[in-house]
C-alpha cells in the first residue's frame, strides 16, 4: 500500500498520462535520460531503467523561420539552449520527487534528421542557421547535380546511398552553404569547419564543444546525408568528390549504441552519452520492430513509414528509400529499413493555425473536422515542400480544390486530416511493402 503522505505527479506524453508516485521509485533504481530534439520542439525525458516507465520530462517549442519562399531555418543556439533548458527543468522536477539526479546513468539522443549545420570548431559558433530538412532552397542545386549524371538520373547514387538526389538530404544543403555563405566557405578552406546533423551538434556541444567536444554521428543519421555508403558503412570518398565536400569536415561515424563521450556542464555532469538514433529509426526501435517485416508509421511534422528488412538492404523501384534502421553496438550488424517519407503531416495543422488563422490551437482541429464529418468534395494536397515518396518531385506545390460556396473551415480541417491518411495509404500500398503481406493490424502507430 502506498504511503498516504506521497502525492502523485502527473507526466504527459503524446498519448498517455502517467501517474508517478515517489514511493514507486526505489532510491537506487537506475534512470536513463533521452534528449528528443524534433523539428517543432525539444524534450528531455527520464525513464526508470528497470521498468521503462516515464518518470519526468520537460518540453519546449522550437522557433522556425521562413526568410524566403521555400526556406525553413532554425537557430542552432536556440536548439542547444532548448536541450539545456529541458535537462535543467526535468532535473528540478526530479528533485521535487526526492529523486537524486545522480541515478541517471546514461543519456541517449534522438533528433530531426537531415537538418544541416556547419560551425567553427575553434570558436564553437554556428556559421549559419540550421537548414531544416523541409527546406527547398537547394532545388537548383539538385537540378544541376542531376544534369551532370548519366541519363540525367535522380537515382544515380541510389546503389550506394539508398536515396534519390533530392532537396531532402544533407549533402545538397551543405553544398548550398559552401556555395552561398562566405563564412562557411572560408571556414572550410581554413580547416575550421565542422559539419553535422543535429545529433552531431548536440553531442559535440554537450561533451565540451570547442574544449574537447566529440565530433561524431551514428550510422542512422549518416545514412541520410548522401555521403555515406550504406554497404561499406563508411563515408564514401567518391560521394564526397561528387558533391565536392572535403571529408575532413565530416563527423566520425559510430554505432547507435556505445559511449560517445560524457556531459561536461549543467546539472548532469559526467553522464555518458551512450545512444544515438535519428528520430524515425528511434521510433522503429521504440515500437520494438526488431523483426524482418515489422513496420511502424509515425506522425509528427511529417509522416514516416519504416519497415525493418533485416541485415540486408532492399532496394525499391517504387519511390521508397533504403536506409539504416539501427546498429545496436560496435560489433553488432547493421539492420536496414525501407522508408516512405511524407514531408507534411502535422505541419499542415500548424499551417492552418499560423497562416490561415482558422484554428486557435492545434488541438482544435479534431473538433472542427468532426463537426463537418466529411470534406464534401474538398481535397487538400499539402505539398508545401514538394512531394516526397513515392514521387520525389520538388517542384510540386500545395493545392486545395473542390471548393464551393458551401465549403467552410470545418471542411478544410477535415480535408487536411484526410490528406495525411491519403498519403499514408499511398505508401502502404507500394508493391515492395506488400511483398511481405504486412496486414494493417501489424502497423504499429505512435502519435
Amino acid at each position: 500500500m502506498r504511503d498516504s503522505n506521497f502525492s502523485p505527479v502527473l507526466t504527459h506524453t503524446h498519448t498517455h498520462t502517467h501517474i508517478v508516485y515517489p514511493g514507486d521509485i526505489m532510491a537506487d533504481d537506475p534512470l536513463v535520460g533521452a534528449v528528443d530534439q524534433g523539428t517543432s520542439s525539444t524534450r528531455f525525458l527520464v525513464f526508470n531503467a528497470k521498468t521503462a516507465e516515464l518518470v519526468s520530462q520537460h518540453q519546449v517549442e522550437i522557433t522556425q523561420s521562413f526568410p524566403k519562399e521555400g526556406w525553413v531555418e532554425e537557430d542552432p543556439k536556440e536548439i542547444l539552449q532548448s536541450v539545456y533548458e529541458c535537462m535543467e527543468r526535468t532535473s528540478e522536477k526530479l528533485a521535487q520527487l526526492n529523486i537524486d539526479i545522480t541515478t541517471i546513468k546514461a543519456i541517449g539522443v534522438t533528433n530531426q534528421r537531415e537538418t544541416t549545420l556547419v560551425w567553427d570548431k575553434e570558436t564553437g559558433e554556428p556559421l549559419y542557421n540550421a537548414i531544416v530538412w523541409l527546406d527547398l532552397r537547394t532545388q537548383s542545386t539538385v537540378e544541376h547535380l542531376i544534369e551532370k549524371t548519366p541519363g540525367k538520373n535522380k537515382n544515380h547514387l541510389k546503389h550506394k546511398t539508398g536515396l534519390p538526389i533530392s532537396t531532402y538530404f544533407s549533402a545538397v544543403k551543405l553544398r548550398w552553404l559552401m556555395d552561398n555563405v562566405v563564412e562557411v566557405d572560408e571556414a572550410v578552406r581554413s580547416h575550421r569547419a565542422m559539419f553535422g546533423t543535429v545529433d552531431s551538434w548536440l553531442i559535440w556541444s554537450l561533451t565540451g564543444g570547442k574544449n574537447g567536444g566529440v565530433h561524431c554521428t551514428d550510422v542512422t543519421n549518416a545514412s541520410r546525408t548522401m555521403l555515406f555508403n550504406i554497404h561499406t558503412m563508411e563515408w564514401d570518398l567518391d560521394l564526397c568528390r561528387y558533391f565536392d565536400v572535403p571529408a575532413e569536415i565530416l563527423p566520425e561515424v559510430r554505432s547507435s549504441s556505445e559511449i560517445y563521450g560524457y556531459t561536461s556542464s549543467g546539472s548532469l555532469v559526467g553522464v555518458p552519452i551512450s545512444g544515438c538514433l535519428g528520430d524515425q529509426s528511434a521510433a522503429l526501435v521504440g515500437q520494438m520492430c526488431f523483426k524482418d517485416g515489422q513496420a511502424k508509421n509515425t506522425y509528427g511534422t511529417g509522416c514516416f513509414m519504416l519497415k525493418n528488412t533485416g541485415i540486408k538492404p532492399v532496394m525499391s523501384e517504387h519511390g521508397l528509400l533504403t536506409t539504416i534502421a539501427y546498429k545496436l553496438g560496435k560489433d553488432r550488424p547493421a539492420h536496414y529499413a525501407l522508408e516512405g517519407s511524407v514531408a507534411i503531416a502535422g505541419a499542415v495543422v500548424r499551417w492552418l493555425k499560423d497562416n490561415l488563422g482558422i484554428l486557435k490551437s492545434s488541438s482544435e482541429i479534431e473538433k472542427l473536422a468532426a463537426a463537418a464529418g466529411t470534406s464534401y468534395g474538398c481535397y487538400f494536397v499539402p505539398a508545401f515542400s514538394g512531394l516526397y515518396a513515392p514521387y520525389w518531385e520538388p517542384s510540386a506545390r500545395g493545392i486545395i480544390c473542390g471548393l464551393t460556396q458551401f465549403t467552410n473551415r470545418s471542411h478544410l480541417a477535415f480535408a487536411a486530416l484526410e490528406a495525411v491518411c491519403f498519403q499514408t495509404r499511398e505508401l502502404s500500398n507500394q508493391p515492395i511493402l506488400q511483398q511481405h503481406k504486412i496486414m494493417q493490424k501489424q502497423f504499429r502507430t505512435f502519435s
